[in-house]
């Protein structure tokens, strides 16, 4: 399975703009520039859509581990925080920092931690991560 999507730039770094696009049609010629990445302009950047992967990659990944021992969530709010910094090799994503809340019916706090520590290994966006991925999650009653 391959999933496309596809970005266009015009102009220098600092007064050009572009725009991304995805197959399905959920970015369609969506702006990005140098201000969306490092200022406040309108319009998104690489790492708030490698942080939107990330935070529905890991959602699905813990419902998938809670599937495995026979718990349903009801609900699982992830919201994934990417780090990006000026190296001394130029910028770089060096974290990026899930924040799980779940309400999951039956399950005991050790099992909770195990599973989302499960899917935080196992989330196919966190594989292709190098950058260090941390976590808070929480357990609702």
């Amino acid at each position: 399975m391959k999933r496309k999507a596809s970005a266009i730039w015009k102009g220098n770094l600092k007064d050009g703009k572009g725009t991304i696009s995805s197959d399905s049609g959920v970015l369609s010629d969506t702006q990005y520039s140098f201000a969306t990445r490092f200022a406040d302009g309108k319009g998104t950047n690489p790492e708030e859509l490698i942080a939107a992967a990330h935070a529905g990659c890991f959602s699905m990944a813990l419902s998938n581990e809670l599937g495995k021992i026979g718990l349903t969530p009801e609900s699982i709010k992830t919201s994934a925080a990417v780090t990006l910094e000026q190296t001394s090799s130029g910028f770089a994503i060096t974290a990026v920092h899930l924040d799980v809340t779940a309400k999951v019916p039956g399950a005991t706090r050790d099992v909770f931690e195990s599973t989302a520590a499960a899917a935080k290994s196992g989330c196919p966006v966190s594989k292709v991560l190098k950058a260090d991925i941390t976590m808070d999650a929480r357990l609702e009653s």
